[in-house]
């Protein structure tokens, strides 16, 4: 079969489920990927990308529609690029990303697995996240129904994600359904109020314009984060905008900024400025309280993470005698909670800020067990540093979705801790690095956890014991 770019296939049948939220079928045993469609669909074809073993394509028209469709509730549902399995009923996005986890093991690491646990499903499957950040654009994307409004009444400001693939274009989103209000209602007063007093949005390709961002962070506590990330400009108008929300939303508890004069969007190295209200919200887990500061971290389903780190922290089946390893320990969330079960537990993070965010919440729970270093993974965790902070017995593992540097693999399997508990937003990393592992550990459990509902996205623990000699 010779494929072109542009070449359509009609009455395709869609037949299983697809990395990054797409679906597959198979055109004379070629895989072709396709977005928008969900395993039973019938569909007609156009092909957007090909390569030597795989094609891309996008459905131009329906022949028939699965049984297994879900309606999808958010109007923004197939522009946006989040959430882009609502077309699928929660039972079976669940069904599916046991099998991410199933295949990332099977398929990477070829390593003997025991039987994986079913997923733990998300108690909410809405309103779940307690961050959105959301970008101020001057020429913002049109929907096909826009384009045929006369120019004269086009709105091209706008507020909301980025079309993906676009880096310069940016989707006004009317309602999102991810957070719980205030969250739509304080995004929809700062773009009026912009509007209203001829504020400048930014312009993502030339580069200049007042208004950039606004994240919104909110808590089990009840407190709410506004974080406003300002191009260099007037202090007034910063003010005058900073002053209308917090008068307009008095549930605000914390108002802070940023100016970032910078050429991307990054302002983890940046100076954060508090304007109003404290310079932090305080989060639950459990009952535990944990400071939350404009560039912390912190996971973004809240009632979700409690149910994560209690499976790594039963996976550690901690007896109160054990030095424990917490690397990429972010502002120490799981270090802190499981450290009354613990002897010492020492936390390792490569951003410094998040390092003394982890150190404050050990002295807001009183736990006087923890020591935090900040710095490179592959720098700090060495044979000296072992040697002076202990050998650990148990190492937690929680990495950002690359996964963990060879290096560090090196030091742990030197280290020999009776058990790793890795957990992972990526199971194809996880996967690779589990086989590295497996020189010397086998794995003992699979937990799946669903901590993003109605995306592709799954988190998975899993606990390797050393292997006896």
């Amino acid at each position: 079969m010779r494929q072109r770019t542009g070449q359509i296939y009609t009455d395709v049948e869609i037949t299983n489920v697809a990395a990054e939220g797409k679906a597959m079928a198979k055109i004379d045993n070629i895989v072709v990927f396709v977005k928008g469609v969900v395993p039973g669909d019938v569909v007609d074809i156009q092909i957007t990308h090909r390569s030597r073993n795989f094609r891309e394509a996008k459905p131009i028209a329906f022949k028939k529609y699965s049984d297994q469709r879900a309606e999808p509730k958010c109007k923004h549902f197939g522009i946006c690029g989040g959430c882009v399995w609502q077309n699928l009923p929660y039972n079976l996005q669940l069904k599916y990303k046991q099998q991410q986890v199933e295949d990332a093991f099977k398929h990477i690491a070829k390593i003997p697995i025991p039987e994986v646990s079913p997923i733990l499903p998300s108690e909410q499957q809405y309103y779940y996240r307690n961050k959105l950040e959301f970008t101020f654009a001057s020429c913002r994307w049109l929907t096909e129904d826009e384009m045929q409004v006369p120019d004269s009444e086009k709105q091209l400001q706008g507020l909301g994600f980025h079309i993906p693939g676009r880096f310069d274009k940016v989707l006004d989103i009317k309602e999102c359904l991810l957070q719980n209000d205030p969250s739509n209602a304080i995004r929809l007063a700062a773009k009026q109020y912009a509007i209203d007093n001829g504020l400048e949005f930014f312009n993502l390709k030339s580069q200049v314009g007042f208004l950039r961002n606004i994240l919104i962070r909110t808590s089990l506590s009840g407190e709410i984060m506004v974080i406003m990330v300002f191009n260099e400009g007037s202090a007034e108008k910063r003010e005058k905008m900073m002053d209308y929300l917090c008068d307009q939303f008095p549930q605000i508890t914390s108002m802070n900024y940023f100016i970032n004069p910078k050429r991307n969007s990054d302002y983890s190295d940046l100076e954060s400025h508090c304007y109003r209200g404290k310079d932090h919200i305080t989060e639950i887990l459990g009952d535990l309280k944990f400071k939350v500061q404009p560039k912390s971290f912190y996971q973004t389903n809240s009632k979700q993470a409690y149910n994560l780190y209690s499976v790594a922290k039963d996976f550690a089946a901690l007896t109160g005698s054990e030095t424990v390893y917490d690397l990429y320990t972010g502002t120490g969330t799981i270090a802190n909670f499981v450290a009354r079960n613990a002897k010492k537990v020492v936390g390792i993070e490569y951003i410094a800020e998040a390092i003394e965010d982890a150190k404050v919440n050990s002295q807001i729970n009183n736990i006087n067990n923890t020591a935090f270093y900040a710095g490179d993974m592959k720098d700090v965790l060495t044979q000296d540093f072992i040697n002076q902070n202990g050998n650990p017995d148990v190492i937690i593992i929680d990495p950002p979705r690359a996964g963990m540097h060879p290096s560090v693999v090196d030091t742990i399997l030197a280290a020999a801790p009776s058990k790793i508990v890795y957990v992972s937003c990526n199971p194809a990393t996880q996967a690779r690095d589990a086989a590295l592992l497996y020189a010397q550990y086998d794995v003992e459990k699979i937990q799946p956890v669903d901590m993003f509902p109605q995306t592709h996205h799954v988190e998975n623990v899993i606990l390797m014991k050393k292997r006896s000699l």
